[in-house]
This record gives structure tokens, sequence and C-alpha cells, in this order.
């Protein structure tokens, strides 16, 4: 995996806002790819979080996956 590539979440993240399935963009890879720092975003651009992942808590995108939408708004709203 290399700086830009678009990779998919494996698991949960502790604080909630990002769940499996989440894509996210790699902004730079540690240690010859054992970290890797990857920022996830809204459909419109807008920054969610970005984090230190390492491989095995993402994994590439495969080219028959499609995107999914998942409203943060309503999670935090449902988490009340």
């Amino acid at each position: 995996m290399n700086e830009f590539d678009l990779v998919v979440l494996q698991e949960d993240i502790v604080d909630g806002r990002l769940k499996i399935g989440d894509v996210g963009t790699i902004l730079t890879v540690y240690n010859s790819g054992q970290a890797f720092e990857v920022e996830f975003v809204t459909l419109t651009g807008e920054a969610i979080a970005i984090e230190t992942l390492l491989t095995h808590q993402i994994r590439p995108v495969r080219s028959s996956e499609v995107l999914a939408v998942r409203d943060m708004m309503l999670q935090e709203q449902n988490e009340s």
C-alpha cells in the first residue's frame, strides 16, 4: 500500500467515529509499510479523522467493491 491509495478499515476505531468498511486515503507510509497515516473524509470532502493505523487494520480496496453511505450525524444521534 502506497501514499494516496484508497484503503478499507478492517476494524472499528475505539472512539466510535470510524467503522469497519469506511474508506480512507493513505497520506503517509511509515517504516516501509508497517504503519500508515490515513485520512477519512465525508463525500463532500470534510475531514472526519486522520488516524495512524497498522497493516492489519486496513486493506486495499478491491476493483469489485462499491461505496456505501453511512450518515455520521444519524450515528451520533442514535448513540445519545
